[in-house]
């Protein structure tokens, strides 16, 4: 379960993002040099990356640690497994 202040801190940074996607979209509308939009284009990766850093770091730090305190055997070999299945996405790994 996501805390408050996880979740705050993502809805603001999507909130960014949303701002910064609605811009990206008025430089296509107007014609902007295609370099510059490709530049914002990549500052929107770079923060969705920062949502996701938010979100694993909350998830390691509760369900994955909860699991591997408190959970059967299975449980923790699931944790684990989905941990690196998340990491490896997006890490651009598909090897285990």
């Amino acid at each position: 379960m996501m805390d408050q202040e996880t979740k705050q801190r993502a809805l603001t940074r999507l909130r960014r993002i949303e701002g910064q996607i609605q811009g990206v979209q008025r430089m296509v509308e107007e014609d902007k040099y295609c370099v510059d939009i490709m530049l914002q284009i990549s500052a929107i990766q770079g923060a969705l990356e920062q949502v996701s850093k938010i979100l694993m770091a909350r998830h390691i730090e509760s369900c994955v640690l909860d699991s591997v305190k408190a959970g059967t055997e299975r449980e923790r070999t699931r944790k684990i497994e989905e941990l690196i299945e998340v990491c490896s996405r997006y890490g651009g790994s598909t090897a285990r």
